[in-house]
């Protein structure tokens, strides 16, 4: 089950293929963006929805909206990941689930990562949520209507 709307964002530390640690609430502060969850590097669904978000991502950025991928994949697979299907965002590596738990996240019991994504707003208050493990591609659509609806106006 996905954090609610309008609940305050969990605030984290991870490494960032930007080759630094990245903080939400330092790095993003007063910017709305985009966290999405994601099982793995280099798997069929993964893979997809990552292009589509790249594929997509001059939308996101022409509303000065960063996009941020998460998954328990280290660095350096993350670093092959995105320089493989040229991403032009960066991916954090939860190697532990913490954060991943703290977004809800994980499948109970096998505690697999899942499919989700939020979109926060700059008080990073989350203003969308698409929780849909098997469809990888409603995500950015979806993503992409929650910031017309609430951010452009």
């Amino acid at each position: 089950m996905a954090l609610k709307i309008n609940s305050q964002a969990p605030n984290f530390t991870l490494p960032s293929t930007s080759g630094s640690g990245f903080t939400l609430y330092k790095n993003m502060a007063d910017k709305p963006c985009v966290l999405y969850f994601y099982p793995k590097d280099f798997t069929l669904g993964c893979t997809a929805e990552a292009c589509e978000f790249r594929n997509e991502f001059e939308e996101f950025a022409n509303v000065d909206v960063p996009i941020l991928g998460i998954s328990k994949d280290d660095i350096a697979t993350h670093l092959q990941f995105k320089e493989k299907y040229r991403l032009p965002f960066d991916l954090l590596a939860d190697t532990s689930g913490i954060v991943t738990k703290m977004y809800d996240a994980v499948i109970p019991i096998i505690g697999l990562s899942k499919r989700i994504t939020y979109l926060l707003d700059a008080s990073h208050k989350i203003i969308a949520v698409y929780d849909n493990a098997l469809y990888p591609h409603g995500h950015i659509s979806a993503m992409i209507q929650a910031i017309r609806k609430n951010l452009i106006k």
